[in-house]
């Protein structure tokens, strides 16, 4: 029971994150399209001048989190060193560009103007993002400090069969040169 609490936490909180990156993909291109055809002007809209580069950055974050929680789900449902090297790394990859979509949702709420509740949303659910992908990713790596709470880096027991005779050269003693 002990070995699985990390598991335990990362699945509902994997699929939390799944749902929410989808939410953010939907309303991140429905704003992305309306922002290239010119229409800031739609009553749900609106914008400034970081608003290109924030929904850029939000679609970019929504597709590496929904590709990450693919190779989560196929690590908790094995839950090995091999698949925690995937999982870990997307992991890390979207967490990464969920925080640089943070930043400009920050920038875009600092610079203020009128947005409209479409943006408001999404600016919403890419910072709540950045901090329960941080948090999966914790518990994604928990066995890094202790193979109790998962699959650690040291676990000597895997891929350890019987131990090998060393081998010996045929034909006799073999010499050194010098």
């Amino acid at each position: 029971m002990a070995r699985t609490v990390a598991r335990n936490l990362a699945a509902p909180l994997l699929f939390i994150n799944l749902i929410m990156y989808f939410i953010v993909l939907g309303f991140a291109s429905w704003c992305l399209n309306r922002y290239i055809n010119g229409q800031t002007a739609h009553p749900s809209m609106g914008g400034n001048g970081a608003t290109g580069h924030f929904l850029t950055f939000a679609i970019l974050a929504a597709v590496l989190g929904i590709v990450s929680k693919i190779a989560g789900g196929s690590h908790l449902r094995a839950w090995r060193n091999d698949s925690l090297a995937a999982a870990g790394s997307s992991s890390i990859l979207a967490w990464a560009v969920t925080a640089l979509a943070f930043g400009l949702a920050c920038k875009e709420i600092n610079i203020g103007g009128w947005r409209g509740w479409r943006l408001r949303v999404l600016e919403g659910f890419v910072i709540v993002l950045a901090f329960t992908q941080l948090l999966y990713v914790l518990l994604l790596h928990a066995g890094f400090f202790s193979s109790r709470y998962g699959p650690g880096y040291r676990d000597r027991e895997y891929g350890i069969g019987a131990p090998a005779a060393e081998a010996e050269p045929k034909g006799g003693a073999t010499g050194v040169r010098v």
